[in-house]
């Protein structure tokens, strides 16, 4: 049977070319176009819907992805989008949280550009594509493929700068693995919300705790015009004790924060009863986020605000 397969390509090191300096820069023919794909029994419909570097991405470069699925998507039997890897994770969040088809939609990129030697982008391409033409691959959500591994869009994060091996996902690993002739699953994703928004506008920042940190910075934010904040906060979820005072108060004034662990693994919860412990944040009105990093509970954020959601609908989403 064949398998009829979406490619939205949006530019990223996967499209680009580097010169004889070394350098790399964007191409206006995207090579992932040229290439031959050898799988039986499918067809490829390609769009090159934007053609942007990572950073350059925005949430309306998502919200444009994902009305393009929501719109089509049903006329195929998965989706593979190529995309850089700098914010690859932040979008491949985005449209885990969105109300789209349930069919396998997958993103990939490469860390080396398509003519620098030992190129990535064609094979993760390759074997994107099989495991969005893959059963197996339905119903647990938006998937990121790169290097052989398979991992779930809500726990994957870049923990390289340059290592093909840079995705991984701390604390639970990979849903799967790619296999010269199968597709291997031996995790599932969890059911989560999902939304179906029209806009998606806002400002959030992202503030990280240090030793020592004062009130200076979030005391900034009080002046500013902002819908909500994230805070990378010590350990378990701690702050020093005026930067906590800082916070609770934006938080008892009406400004949604929401807090993540700084730490590359674990979990942030409430442990600590000390003066700008988690306890203490937490009984003060501040969100806690599990098992997201900062950048994508940033999006959980302004989803939740963008959805409509207040006050205890929005505790309960944030800290579900």
């Amino acid at each position: 049977m064949t398998k009829n397969i979406l490619v939205l390509h949006t530019g990223g090191t996967i499209s680009m070319t580097a010169d004889e300096m070394g350098n790399v820069n964007s191409s206006t023919d995207n090579p992932m176009n040229h290439v031959a794909v050898e799988l039986d029994d499918y067809t490829i419909t390609s769009i090159d819907i934007f053609n942007v570097p990572s950073p350059h991405i925005t949430e309306q470069h998502m919200f444009e992805l994902y009305h393009k699925i929501r719109a089509i998507g049903n006329q195929f039997d998965g989706v593979v989008i190529t995309h850089g890897t700098d914010t690859l994770e932040e979008t491949a969040y985005f449209l885990d949280t969105m109300n789209l088809p349930n069919i396998p939609i997958v993103i990939t990129g490469a860390m080396r550009s398509s003519n620098e030697l030992g190129s990535d982008g064609i094979y993760n391409y390759l074997s994107a594509l099989r495991v969005a033409g893959n059963q197996k691959a339905i119903g647990k959500g938006v998937l990121v493929v790169m290097n052989d591994e398979i991992h779930a869009a809500k726990y994957v994060t870049k923990t390289h700068t340059t290592n093909v091996s840079t995705f991984q996902t701390p604390t639970h690993g990979p849903l799967g693995i790619i296999m010269k002739s199968e597709i291997l699953f031996f995790q599932t994703a969890e059911p989560r919300v999902r939304f179906d928004l029209e806009s998606i506008n806002g400002t959030i920042p992202i503030i990280k705790a240090y030793a020592g940190m004062g009130d200076g910075i979030l005391s900034l934010l009080r002046a500013s015009h902002i819908d909500g904040v994230v805070i990378e906060a010590l350990g378990a979820g701690n702050l020093p004790p005026e930067a906590a005072k800082s916070l609770t108060l934006l938080a008892k004034e009406g400004l949604p924060v929401v807090l993540v662990s700084r730490c590359f693994n674990g979990i942030a919860e409430p442990v600590y009863a000390y003066q700008g412990g988690g306890v203490d944040l937490a009984t003060n009105g501040v969100m806690f986020v599990k098992e997201l990093n900062s950048q994508k509970a940033r999006l959980k954020l302004l989803i939740a605000i963008n959805a409509g959601l207040k006050e205890e609908a929005l505790k309960d989403y944030i800290e579900g």
